[in-house]
């Protein structure tokens, strides 16, 4: 920001406050005021607090007035600007204000994530903990005003999507579909049920979401479901939506084996045409390899093949083999099997003690029960019930049959070799890591869904749809930002660094010395997306007065960082706007 002079041939000079920035590798500047009647001496003081000449004694007259921290609010709004989030919710009718609050909601829970009360305060501009309120001119916030906000962003939930998917989805794409829980708090919420918790939050009601995203992980849709839906269920409404709402004639949907079953291919996939991705269950693996159609003696030197068989006529069957994953299960089976072991020593002692003994069949039959169910061995042991007691044997045959598949995947597709290869076939399965990756930002470490205090059915849906749409805002951060996070932004030296695709993935050597020094390659601190946004806070938006004209004020930045720089350049935005 600077004062200029513009001569005009015939007049005094105009004296105009502007505002310069970079954009695109291009200078732009902007007029903020014409300060042409302010008296000279105000104006060469201005200039001078401008200039950062403050130590000259004609500006002692200079206050400030507020000091509110801005960086982080000028990265994520200039972000959501510059991807057209702020046009694409400001489109349709009754917009205006109401899509200036949906933006303020979605940038606060990208960098302060909380309760609306807690929102409505960080917007107010007499409680503002962010410039996040002013740079959106919203003034006066209160939490009622928030609440109403959610119902105006739900009815616009199904054109908001329509709109990402055209941007981020066409014909022939790879669309990737995964499901999580996440615990609710309260009673009263028709959506609220109990069902399988993958938070291992036993006895807490929950809900249950879906999300769609594009191939490279970024974020599309998400749809709200009853706590006890199953996961097979919840794919034909995610089928309808992307052939009728996105209009897409061609698709391949990539999803795990207890999302994609055989039911749900003859049900819902193949009558709407789609093709699909996904993987087989134990239990068909198990067959491959009786019916002879899978030779693990293949893959003693290999680490994945391409076989046929009947029972799946027209697919292709990719085995994988991970010698790592062969290990983690191994490991992880041996100590179940222990634990189990253990807790029912236990019980069979209460069977064997001198006072009040565990007796009855009924009664020691649902202890054990208990135990075989939490640990998931009740395959692996032979038990024989008692009145006065029990025994439990290992199935060591059955164990050992498990085990020769240990590290075993086999992906099940019909999709042609000439459309998609056997190597992107895989990746494209494991892809899904992404969604994953979505699911844990959402819900714990950046955008905390939870706890969920909403009460109505079609508020929780409200709720994480908008953090459904903060998460697609951090998801492109993240991509721009990735040379100064913890984050491999060499993705080409990691891929030539991995010896295969069913290999773990590997870091490239750029990532590997950016996480041991902790520092880039030129020298500036790394950062989680957390604790970059908490450092681009500290680049504050002071409005300052002149004490000979107190009633107008102007607004003052300070200098940015070096790391403040280089990130506001990888976003291509200006700190000052």
């Amino acid at each position: 920001m600077y004062v200029a002079r513009v001569p005009n041939r015939n007049s005094p000079p105009a004296y105009l406050l502007r505002e310069g920035w970079r954009e695109g590798g291009k200078v732009k500047t902007r007029t903020l005021a014409n300060l042409s009647h302010w008296p000279l001496r105000k104006i060469e003081a201005l200039r001078r607090v401008l200039a950062d000449e403050v130590a000259s004694a004609d500006a002692r007259g200079v206050q400030m007035r507020r000091s509110l921290p801005h960086g982080h609010v000028a990265a994520v709004l200039g972000t959501a600007r510059r991807l057209g989030l702020d046009r694409l919710l400001a489109s349709g009718e009754g917009a205006s204000r109401m899509a200036s609050l949906a933006l303020a909601l979605v940038v606060a829970r990208v960098i302060e994530p909380g309760s609306k009360l807690a929102t409505a305060r960080q917007l107010d501009a007499a409680t503002a903990s962010s410039s996040l309120g002013a740079a959106l001119d919203l003034d006066r916030v209160v939490e009622k005003e928030l609440y109403a906000t959610l119902d105006w962003l739900l009815e616009r939930q199904p054109r908001i999507e329509k709109a990402l998917a055209k941007r981020h989805l066409k014909d022939s794409t790879l669309v990737l579909y995964d499901l999580t829980s996440t615990w609710f708090e309260g009673r009263t919420c028709p959506l609220a049920k109990h069902g399988h918790n993958r938070d291992r939050k036993s006895g807490k009601l929950q809900i249950v979401f879906g999300l769609l995203c594009a191939a490279n992980g970024c974020p599309i849709a998400v749809e709200v479901f009853e706590g006890n839906t199953g996961d097979p269920t919840t794919l034909k409404p995610q089928v309808d939506k992307l052939k009728e709402r996105f209009a897409l004639s061609r698709v391949v949907l990539v999803g795990d084996r207890g999302m994609i079953t055989s039911k749900q291919i003859e049900t819902v996939l193949k009558p709407a045409g789609l093709e699909w991705i996904t993987a087989l269950r134990n239990a068909s693996i198990r067959s491959l390899v009786a019916a002879g159609s899978l030779q693990l003696s293949l893959f003693d030197e290999r680490d994945m093949a391409e076989i046929a068989s009947p029972d799946f006529p027209g697919e292709r069957l990719i085995v994988c083999r991970n010698p790592l994953l062969a290990d983690e299960r191994a490991r992880k089976r041996g100590e179940l099997l222990e634990a189990t072991e253990r807790t029912l020593a236990k019980i069979a002692a209460a069977t064997r003690r001198a006072r009040r003994p565990l007796r009855g069949k009924d009664k020691i039959g649902i202890a054990v029960g208990k135990v075989l169910g939490r640990h998931k061995m009740a395959k692996h042991f032979e038990i024989d019930i008692a009145d006065a007691g029990f025994t439990a044997v290992r199935k060591v045959g059955d164990i050992a049959e498990e085990a020769t598949l240990d590290g075993f995947y086999v992906i099940r597709t019909p999709v042609p070799q000439e459309a998609i290869s056997t190597a992107d076939t895989v990746a494209a399965y494991k892809s899904l890591a992404g969604v994953e990756r979505a699911f844990r930002s959402i819900k714990t470490v950046d955008l905390e869904v939870r706890p969920i205090h909403h009460r109505l059915a079609d508020r929780v849906r409200a709720h994480v749809f908008l953090c459904m749409l903060a998460y697609h805002l951090e998801w492109h951060m993240r991509q721009a930002l990735a040379p100064i996070l913890f984050e491999d932004h060499d993705r080409a030296g990691a891929a030539t660094r991995r010896r295969g695709i069913v290999a773990p993935a590997t870091r490239s050597d750029a990532a590997r010395r950016k996480i041991a020094r902790k520092r880039t390659d030129d020298d500036l601190p790394v950062h989680s997306f957390r604790t970059l946004l908490a450092d681009l806070a500290t680049f504050t938006r002071n409005t300052m007065a002149i004490d000979e004209a107190p009633a107008e004020t102007f607004t003052l930045y300070p200098q940015l960082t070096a790391i403040q720089e280089s990130a506001f350049t990888l976003l291509d935005i200006s700190p000052k706007r």
